[in-house]
């Protein structure tokens, strides 16, 4: 059996190629269990996740990677991130009924962002126009604009798991192709029931059984969501007093915000308001007449 939430590094000895696979199961179902989506939204949402845990494996650096894509089309919205400490989450919205069909029919006019961001440092971020069958081609447009290495996956999930295949070619004698099309041709059959159901050691024996591949450790990924009350604290300061006490008005004194990504609630009443700005902002109290 396949180790479950984890991902696998390799590479192919006596070759200039390297790849990853990642299988996420229980992290999976904890994103479905916090919204009900479409079989089709989950179908890209899974695709996402996978390939987003990928990226993150890709790049040496500390702190998150966030793919987002939006779009005019009745999947309009879709984020998904994963950090360094191998952790990651995601959410979709649609507007519609989801087709069945190319990105441009998914998301419509759509363009994808990748987002570096390093805990010190300054952020990176990639924009491609969305374009192809699957996400797997908008992510591949992606490295040939952004890392100019030749990089292809597959991505596959169903309502249990999700999963997914990265090969890349390593920097080198770029007029010698044919190593690098001959792996990726045998990585080309790959099937989605494959990708999902077996485990690395096989996935790869079946794909490169003339080959001498060597297998890394695993690591582990798992679902979490980075709220918690600090950081609500400092959106709701970032508002400014006046605006979140006229929600306190508004909404029979209390402030509620609910995360979207693990539908955890936060509440705040006016004295929390109030303790959170501080007392520059308090009314003033009668005056006593000594």
């Amino acid at each position: 059996m396949r180790d479950r939430d984890s991902l696998h590094r390799f590479i192919i000895e006596n070759s200039r190629v390297r790849g990853e696979l990642i299988h996420l199961d229980a992290s999976w179902k904890a994103v479905l269990e916090r919204n009900e989506y479409p079989e089709r939204v989950k179908k890209q949402l899974g695709d996402a996740l996978a390939a987003v845990a990928l990226l993150s494996a890709t790049i040496k650096y500390k702190g998150k990677i966030i793919l987002q894509i939006r779009g005019d089309g009745p999947l309009h919205f879709l984020v998904v991130q994963a950090t360094s400490d191998n952790t990651v989450r995601g959410i979709a919205r649609w507007q519609s009924e989801v087709p069945e069909g190319a990105l441009k029919e998914v998301f419509g006019n759509a363009t994808m962002v990748i987002t570096i961001e390093p805990e010190k440092g300054e952020s990176y971020q990639g924009i491609v126009e969305l374009k192809g069958d699957a996400l797997a081609n908008g992510i591949e447009a992606y490295f040939q604009q952004s890392e100019q290495l030749p990089t292809r996956l597959w991505l596959a999930s169903d309502n249990n798991s999700c999963a997914g295949f990265l090969l890349q070619e390593l920097p080198g004698d770029q007029n010698n192709s044919e190593d690098w099309e001959h792996h990726e041709h045998l990585a080309a059959t790959l099937q989605d029931n494959e990708l999902l159901e077996l485990g690395p050691q096989e996935l790869l024996h079946r794909l490169y059984h003339e080959e001498n591949v060597r297998l890394f450790d695993s690591e582990v990924f798992s679902f979490r969501c980075g709220c918690s009350r600090q950081r609500i604290d400092k959106m709701l300061q970032s508002l400014g007093y006046q605006e979140v006490n006229q929600t306190l008005e508004e909404n029979a004194g209390i402030v509620a915000v609910d995360c979207e990504f693990c539908n955890a609630h936060y509440e705040y009443d006016a004295v929390d308001v109030d303790q959170l700005f501080g007392a520059e902002h308090q009314p003033e109290g009668p005056t006593t007449l000594q």
